[in-house]
């Protein structure tokens, strides 16, 4: 595979034209999907009058591209990838396709956090008392997806970490805690958990600034740190006793990964819901068009962002002026795509 080298302030990196291509691609694409999925609302605009709008602050328009627009199309690309990130993260340790966010507990136990504080006070939009009752639904999601990757890294914890160990705990795990939020819907009332509903669905509805700032502040600084850990993850995919050989902490280098892998999927799920498959189906997407040896990070990233925002550009027109939840059509579309991975994985 043609490379091409790249350095830095004493830094080196390789650089590999198809990526790049894909990169630069994936971000012109994401920028069109964007202004597209603006274009969308109580008042009708073109492409030119949302552009015009973002860019000039004496447009009628500005305020509502701007204000009301522009967050949802940016929590969208932002939470499609940080979870795309961490799929990519988490299929390099645990060298499996099927792997993603769902199997550390962080969506599911963001899940259960939210339906609990929903059944136990009342109100989709509040917390359960105290602290939690100020800070929401977004607060509720952060430390249920937190306690939930505890819990399974703890269980597949037996003096280092297995990939393979880890996967069929975090799948045990979900399935419990899955079954735990279908017992609290069912006690609580039709009302409120009709409406929490919406959310573990996965939703861009009335999302705002104060959703965008937490996953940007997250992608900042964990996006470059996961890139200096690049070397570290390619070592990961060989067996244990060749990643010792080669010189790489093999436990604190999982632990780390990891532990970016669920601060990303957590931020994300807390701003938008437990958007499904996007974290599974970008980084093997992403590794099939620039044909790597594992899922590529930047650019696992950036197909996430895409795929979640044409999502929702499809939730929103394909039965206007009714709008789907993103997480429906996500799922639509992943659900074949995991099926055609389970078929590769017997054949």
């Amino acid at each position: 595979m043609t490379t091409l080298p790249l350095r830095v302030a004493g830094l080196s990196w390789r650089l590999r034209p198809r990526g790049v291509t894909l990169a630069v691609t994936g971000l012109a694409l994401l920028v069109l999907l964007m202004a597209l999925n603006m274009r969308i609302g109580d008042i009708p605009m073109s492409v030119a009058e949302v552009i015009g709008g973002a860019i000039d602050v004496n447009s009628p328009n500005h305020f509502v591209v701007m204000d009301l627009r522009l967050p949802r199309a940016l929590t969208g690309a932002l939470v499609g990838a940080a979870l795309a990130l961490s799929g990519a993260i988490i299929q390099s340790i645990a060298r499996n396709p099927l792997a993603s966010p769902e199997i550390l507990g962080v969506t599911t136990g963001a899940s259960v956090t939210v339906v609990a504080g929903v059944v136990a006070s009342g109100s989709a939009y509040g917390g359960v008392s105290g602290l939690l009752s100020t800070l929401g639904i977004p607060a509720l999601a952060l430390l249920g997806g937190l306690i939930g990757a505890f819990v399974v890294y703890g269980l597949a914890w037996r003096r280092g970490l297995d990939g393979y160990r880890l996967v069929l705990v975090g799948i045990g795990v979900a399935a419990v805690f899955t079954n735990v939020k279908y017992w609290l819907l069912t006690i609580g009332d039709v009302n409120d958990t009709s409406r929490a509903m919406v959310w573990i669905t996965g939703s861009l509805n009335a999302r705002g600034w104060e959703h965008v700032v937490p996953v940007a502040c997250a992608l900042a600084v964990l996006v470059p740190l996961t890139l200096l850990g690049t070397r570290s993850l390619n070592a990961l995919r060989f067996g244990d006793d060749t990643v010792t050989a080669l010189g790489v902490r093999m436990n604190l280098a999982r632990g780390l990964m990891i532990l970016a892998a669920v601060l990303l999927a957590a931020v994300a799920t807390a701003s938008a819901g437990p958007i499904a498959f996007v974290a599974l189906a970008s980084p093997q997407i992403a590794l099939r068009l620039t044909r790597s040896a594992q899922p590529p990070l930047l650019c696992s990233a950036i197909v996430g962002a895409a795929l979640t925002t044409a999502s929702d550009l499809i939730a929103r027109t394909l039965f206007a002026p009714i709008e789907l939840p993103v997480g429906v059509v996500t799922a639509v579309l992943g659900a074949p795509y995991l099926i055609h991975l389970i078929w590769r994985a017997r054949k």
